[in-house]
């Protein structure tokens, strides 16, 4: 089922393009990130579907119905905000009712609502507290408490967890997951973070200049990038041609270095990938070690590659080491420029 399309959308602000002619489609009851770098064109694309913004062409369907030129508030979605937008002079339980309050839902009943929203959220001994007293992961909670006590069609969240510490965005990205999943809210989220969006997502999109470059479920996207900006952006540092010309990618853990290699060029065979190179740093971390290593790649291309080794069992090199790179054939990737 489908929740929510964008079909042909562009926006224009002047003679620059924000988003250009996307097709997306929502699917319903899922968590859909839109992933990518700021400027890319999602957080237009996000207030486009929560009626903020009306795109200079295209169509929005909300539930199969034209919503193009709708407001906001009637399009029955909530929506979190990076800054939680709380009101300061109501309570927790006055703010997560607000919008009930203005759909004039009887008083019994927004009690009612209010106080199953905070329970999900795990506030509900703070319903009589005002928002300065709470913690910023409190009110980010109190802000989906409120977005979600409508019973909305979509839960539109924008870069919610980028004002939490490190320990709280990884806390807040297991309770919107736990949340998406006991009430099967279609739940469109954008962030900049690709940790965060894999380990959230059932559907991602990753966008750059206001097009999408590749959709799917992570577990089909992560090991398959579509061209080099989305292996890029999920951490594919290693890009070199095999003879063909053709673009491969592989990521630092699946790197190989064996510092017993000899002079004997470069293989793009069967077995994977192997080729001789120097060593032009190594950087310690603890748990692991980062080797970067200079070679030649089948094309004649001098390319720089990024190993990512275990600590416990990384061998001894230094910088100006000869090493043999190696890349098992499972581990190369095909990418488009």
């Amino acid at each position: 089922m489908t929740a929510a399309q964008l079909v042909g959308v562009t926006q224009r602000f002047g003679d620059f393009t924000a988003v250009d002619s996307i097709d997306l489609t929502i699917p319903e009851g899922k968590l859909t990130t839109l992933l990518g770098p700021s400027g890319c064109g999602k957080t237009t694309t996000l207030r486009m579907l929560a009626g903020y913004l009306a795109p200079t062409s295209g169509q929005i369907l909300i539930g199969g119905k034209d919503a193009t030129r709708t407001p906001p508030e009637k399009r029955n979605l909530g929506m979190v905000f990076q800054s939680y937008a709380l009101f300061p002079h109501m309570t927790v339980a006055e703010n997560v009712g607000y919008g009930l309050k203005v759909r004039r839902v009887g008083a019994a009943e927004r009690r009612t609502r209010v106080t199953e929203s905070l329970e999900l959220v795990g506030l509900a001994h703070l319903a009589g507290n005002k928002p300065k007293k709470l913690s910023g992961g409190q009110q980010q909670r109190v802000a989906l408490a409120r977005a979600i006590t409508i019973g909305p069609e979509l839960l539109l969240l924008d870069e919610p967890l980028s004002n939490l510490d490190a320990r709280l965005r990884i806390q807040m990205r297991a309770e919107i997951r736990r949340i998406q999943s006991e009430t099967g809210l279609t739940v469109v989220l954008v962030t900049h973070d690709q940790d965060e969006a894999l380990e959230m997502s059932d559907e991602m999109v990753l966008m750059q200049d206001g097009r999408i470059q590749q959709q799917g479920a992570p577990q089909d996207v992560f090991p398959a990038p579509a061209n080099r900006f989305v292996a890029e952006f999920l951490g594919y540092e290693n890009f070199l041609h095999d003879a063909g010309g053709q673009l491969l990618t592989a990521r630092p853990e699946h790197i190989e270095l064996d510092p017993a290699g000899g002079a004997r060029g470069s293989d793009t065979a069967s077995s994977g990938l192997a080729l001789d190179g120097t060593v032009l740093d190594v950087a310690y971390r603890g748990v692991d070690v980062l080797v970067k290593v200079a070679a030649q790649d089948a094309s004649g291309e001098r390319v720089e590659l990024l190993a990512d080794l275990r600590a416990t069992t990384a061998p001894h090199l230094d910088a100006g080491d000869p090493v043999r790179v190696q890349v098992p054939e499972s581990r190369l990737v095909a990418v488009a420029p």
